[in-house]
């Protein structure tokens, strides 16, 4: 079964106007949709069970909250197995500043994104964070210097 298979353009046309703006009403996705709002509601729902929706959340301007200096880190382990993975993984997911974590093929084992304030908060977020991680093998950080396009949208 592809992912698409229970859902149909009505229900993409719904998710697309979420994408869009998720703090509209039923009544204004149903504007858009041009549906009326109890079978929209009902589609949202099942979208929601069915794990198209998986949350809705606030983009907020890492800028203004001092949080501005975006770094794209690439992680490699010593060695890895199962539970190296595992206590790497579970290690990560505890440390706030790090937003995005992809396990990767290729040079690197694990793609880090983590925002801090500046390069100081970045370094003793190196040495005493992930430094900490006993199976950390090496780390390459890249310094974001200006954002070109950044989308939260996946193209449907």
């Amino acid at each position: 079964m592809t992912p698409t298979e229970s859902i149909d353009n009505v229900d993409l046309d719904i998710l697309r106007a979420l994408q869009s703006d998720a703090r509209l009403t039923v009544r204004q996705i149903a504007m858009r949709v041009h549906r009326s709002p109890t079978p929209v509601f009902e589609r949202l729902r099942r979208l929601e069970s069915q794990g198209y929706i998986r949350r809705y959340v606030t983009v907020l301007d890492a800028d203004k909250l001092g949080q501005g200096f975006v770094v794209f880190c690439q992680v490699k382990l010593r060695h890895i197995n199962r539970d190296i993975a595992n206590d790497f993984m579970s290690r990560i997911l505890a440390i706030p500043e790090v937003t995005e974590c992809y396990n990767v093929s290729g040079a690197c084992d694990y793609l880090l994104k983590i925002y801090a304030p500046s390069m100081s908060e970045y370094r003793d977020f190196l040495l005493n964070k992930l430094g900490a991680i006993e199976s950390l093998g090496s780390v390459e950080s890249t310094f974001v210097m200006s954002e070109v396009k950044h989308n939260y949208s996946i193209p449907i």
